[in-house]
């Protein structure tokens, strides 16, 4: 039913409206665009992209990885075994790579701890002139390098890198060592991706 005298056309859907034609063409308009980009989205999907994902994104030859116990120059002889169990924990996972044996790897990585430091960067003076310690903060300064031993480069190296945690007053010592041997570790991880 069409009337011609102006006002009433019907759609390509059969429905009428006083705007029949501008909507027909609007409504057309969208499903080409929509067809067009489902097009594209096809034929790009089909030439076979040779692009993907690999965690951390090592060059390709590197697909293990040995974490050597860093060698320690503090009086705080545990530092040795709590940050090397940190990377063993962290690095192979963000990295994409497996741990494997220092005789087989295709990289290795190897440091010193160089100083560990225990301060209070928050604390309270009152009148009387004592002092009330809020805060403590333990800072840990180590030199790392990450080698590849495939084409005997050193791929990252870092020779002050410096990492603090902070815990309360009553809190344990732990707890701020804990935080900062986590940081040594995403700063390693961030230092060797970036690169790549």
């Amino acid at each position: 039913m069409r009337r011609t005298s102006g006002i009433w056309f019907p759609d390509v859907f059969g429905r009428v409206s006083v705007f029949g034609r501008a909507r027909t063409f609007r409504r057309v308009n969208f499903v080409g665009r929509v067809a067009g980009g489902l097009t594209l989205i096809v034929v790009l999907g089909s030439t076979g992209c040779n692009y993907g994902f690999r965690s951390g994104s090592f060059p390709d030859h590197i697909r293990t990885i040995a974490i050597l116990p860093f060698d320690n120059d503090t009086n705080r002889f545990e530092l040795t075994q709590e940050i090397h169990e940190e990377l063993l924990r962290t690095l192979p996972g963000a990295l994409g790579v497996t741990n494997a044996g220092a005789d087989v790897a295709d990289a290795v990585v190897q440091g010193r701890i160089v100083r560990y430091d225990l301060t209070a960067p928050l604390f309270r003076a009152d009148q009387v002139g004592t002092v009330d310690v809020l805060q403590r903060q333990v800072s840990i300064r180590v030199e790392v390098e990450l080698i590849d031993r495939v084409e005997d480069v050193i791929l990252w190296d870092n020779l002050g890198l410096s990492t603090q945690g902070q815990y309360l007053e009553g809190e344990p010592e732990e707890i701020g060592l804990h935080e900062a041997i986590e940081l040594i570790a995403q700063r390693i991880v961030d230092g060797a991706q970036s690169n790549w």
